[in-house]
């Protein structure tokens, strides 16, 4: 991997935010010719036949998780340690993971980073990280993640990029986006095409053309481009060449890309129609609450992530409302000030501070947005919504045990000189 010259300032992040929603089911997705059919071959029924009232399909569950946002991604590890702690009790399994009760994932920077650590599959089959191990694994690896380069000291700038490629590769080795669990979801800005560039399971099951190395995908997804630069990175079979810089320039709240994943995948999500057929749940991880008129490149960067993150965040909340569903649940923070939470609020927060300010965080009201509406507090708090989704996430994982069709048929990688094959598993 190469450091490439750094973002210009021309560069407009409403136009990235306007084409996630055009984008992705043009170039990325596979979609389903005709939705009105289950499966394509000798099984050619309806869906209105299968989808009765008689026979409960099911909801697809959805894991969003926002760029590194105030809290560098401590917020989104936090809350995901308190779901997955939630998840062993209620369901008395104490090996319990996230991604046993997820069908998709979707992160973008350090959320990249958390989802790859929590679905991608060890030598013993499962996942190789729990929640807490994810979450102390972004604490101690900050700043080799996200390193920080005093203005015009350019040559610490490759050596930190390798320090974060050194890292991954420890962690991933040679395994790819075939080598997930679950359907995973991982965005970063491709400057050679000027456009985002989404890495996908499902696209890395269908071509090598698509399947890139899980240290590629984590370094691209958190290159900060006011620091490292973009990374260059090829595909497996070297056809599909990158130029990736920080996946929350691309979509820092990846949770509009996650449910145009699903519904767009009629493959693998056979029966999911609308948002009435899923439970989402997007981990923020805190807007600052910056009002310095003189911002720096990557303050810029950064706020007008958290701008779009926001718009998201409002825009599915009103598509859940029109629903009348109650499947969609956000934790995040705004006003984020980390200096009245600190002893020493001169001295910048490192990570066991925002682990603590996470906690806090989590004991807030839950805020709920809706577009062009504001936000309103609501009774319960954010821990309190984790709680109350962990249970959701239980149930539909029992209710598909007794279920005659399955929720999710998940393509299943098979060896890399074969074409990917179809298992028929509703849950992990």
């Amino acid at each position: 991997m190469a450091a490439s010259p750094m973002l210009d300032s021309t560069f407009n992040v409403d136009t990235v935010t306007y084409e996630i929603f055009s984008i992705l089911e043009k170039k990325f997705l596979f979609g389903y010719e005709d939705q009105k059919l289950f499966l394509s071959g000798k099984h050619e029924i309806p869906v209105e036949t299968l989808k009765s009232e008689e026979i409960v399909t099911g909801k697809v569950r959805i894991l969003s998780i926002d760029g590194g946002g105030a809290t560098d991604g401590i917020l989104a590890g936090k809350s995901l340690a308190h779901l997955e702690a939630y998840l062993r009790k209620k369901s008395g399994n104490s090996d319990a993971r996230i991604a046993d009760y997820f069908d998709v994932v979707a992160g973008a920077d350090t959320g990249g980073i958390l989802a790859a650590l929590l679905f991608t599959r060890g030598k013993d089959g499962r996942p190789m990280f729990t929640a807490d191990e994810a979450l102390q694994f972004v604490i101690d690896n900050s700043r080799k993640i996200k390193p920080s380069a005093p203005a015009g000291i350019f040559r610490r700038i490759s050596r930190s990029s390798k320090k974060a490629e050194k890292l991954f590769r420890r962690t991933f080795g040679e395994m790819t986006l075939k080598d997930t669990v679950k359907p995973v979801l991982i965005p970063c800005y491709d400057l050679s095409t000027r456009a985002p560039f989404l890495f996908s399971r499902a696209d890395a099951l269908e071509t090598d053309g698509y399947d890139f190395k899980m240290t590629e995908v984590c370094v691209a997804t958190s290159a900060d481009p006011t620091v490292t630069g973009a990374v260059e990175m090829r595909s497996l079979d070297l056809r599909t060449r990158i130029l990736g810089v920080d996946g929350g320039v691309a979509m820092n709240n990846p949770t509009a890309a996650a449910i145009t994943h699903v519904l767009n995948n009629k493959h693998e999500f056979p029966f999911c129609d609308g948002v009435e057929d899923l439970l989402v749940v997007s981990l923020g991880n805190g807007e600052s609450d910056s009002r310095n008129p003189n911002l720096s490149a990557a303050e810029f960067i950064r706020i007008a992530g958290e701008g779009a993150s926001d718009m998201v965040d409002q825009a599915v909340s009103m598509a859940f409302n029109h629903a009348r569903t109650n499947n969609y649940v956000r934790i995040q923070t705004t006003g984020f000030d980390a200096g009245k939470y600190l002893k020493n609020s001169k001295s910048p927060a490192n990570g066991e501070d925002l682990l603590g300010i996470a906690e806090e965080v989590l004991k807030h009201k839950n805020v709920e947005s809706t577009l062009f509406r504001g936000k309103k507090i609501i009774q319960n708090t954010n821990s309190e919504k984790l709680e109350w989704f962990a249970g959701e996430l239980i149930k539909e994982h029992e209710r598909r045990k007794t279920s005659i069709l399955p929720t999710v048929i998940f393509k299943q990688a098979s060896p890399r000189t074969s074409s990917a094959t179809v298992s028929t598993e509703s849950s992990y």
